[in-house]
């Protein structure tokens, strides 16, 4: 007898002649080259069970549909959004720790997306609002949401994330200098970072590191006097400034690469968000300077 066997690529699992008797095959299956045991002998028992789990996993979403209370420019390519939750105090209460973020998805739009809270934790339930910063990419759910109005309902899950470890750069006279560093809309959690309050005037060098491609690009310009009276020196660095822009040049990281000034590595702590680049460059130049990179919060 033979064993017959079709290796079409659309077939992917070998196929066995039916003239075969079963015993026969399993004391031929030894012999085949080692290559093709795992497609026949691997078993599909556990990736069906991990497919079914991942499907209940994401079926346990909660969806509460909300209004938008707002929605304004607050530069270029970014817009204020503004979703009133007084309806929904349970999802307000969620919202404990500056960096946290949730999900929202919009009828008729397949793919949620993800959002990261601009508002102080406590704004919520004094207020009864969200706040986002969004930035608005072609083809996007961002795209969808950023160009509806006041009254339009989208669905919001409750509150992800652990948000920003606060505490692992606690007491402000232990580290005494904390360096912040923020792209684009990444500055939308440290903004409620900020105004959430992490003894920043306690601080002697506490520095905001705010990239942006230039200033019509920038949000939040009207609260730098607000964030400085805190005790946040703010760094504005621009990467396609106009003629009349005497600030810092480039790249956030590279900005901070030319100051640096880490005095006393074992007495700092960073904090980031933003561009995936400018977040490993940063973290290495910061390891290299002897701070710890337990001391490097991010809110992932």
């Amino acid at each position: 007898m033979s064993l017959t066997l079709s290796l079409s690529p659309s077939l992917p699992h070998a196929h066995l002649s039916p003239s075969l008797h079963p015993m026969s095959i399993l004391r031929r299956l030894p012999t085949f080259p080692h290559h093709l045991k795992p497609l026949h002998l691997k078993p599909r028992r556990r990736y069906f069970a991990t497919v079914a789990a991942a499907a209940v996993r994401q079926d346990t979403t909660v969806w509460t549909p909300v209004p938008l209370s707002e929605v304004s420019p607050a530069a270029e390519s970014l817009f204020h959004i503004s979703i009133d939750v007084s309806g929904a105090p349970d999802l307000a209460e969620g919202h404990t720790h500056a960096g946290q973020y949730l999900q929202l998805r919009l009828a008729d739009v397949a793919k949620p997306t993800f959002l990261a809270i601009a508002s102080p934790p406590s704004f919520a339930s004094a207020s009864g609002s969200f706040e986002f910063l969004v930035k608005s990419i072609t083809g996007s759910t961002a795209e969808v949401l950023c160009g509806l109005k006041k009254g339009d309902v989208v669905e919001i899950s409750q509150v992800m994330g652990r948000g920003f470890d606060i505490d692992r750069i606690q007491p402000p006279d232990a580290y005494p200098t904390v360096v912040i560093f923020a792209t684009g809309s990444g500055i939308s959690p440290i903004r409620s970072l900020i105004e959430a309050g992490f003894s920043a005037n306690d601080r002697p060098d506490v520095r905001l590191y705010y990239g942006a491609r230039s200033l019509k690009r920038m949000a939040y310009q009207d609260r730098f006097k607000e964030w400085e009276a805190s005790g946040v020196k703010i760094v504005p660095v621009l990467s396609q400034p106009d003629g009349n822009w005497s600030g810092e040049t480039g790249y956030v990281q590279a900005a901070f690469a030319r100051a640096k000034q880490i005095y006393s590595p074992e007495g700092t702590g960073a904090i980031l968000c933003g561009q995936k680049q400018m977040a490993e460059e940063v973290t290495s130049i910061l390891v290299e300077e002897g701070v710890s990179s337990e001391k490097i919060l991010k809110n992932f």
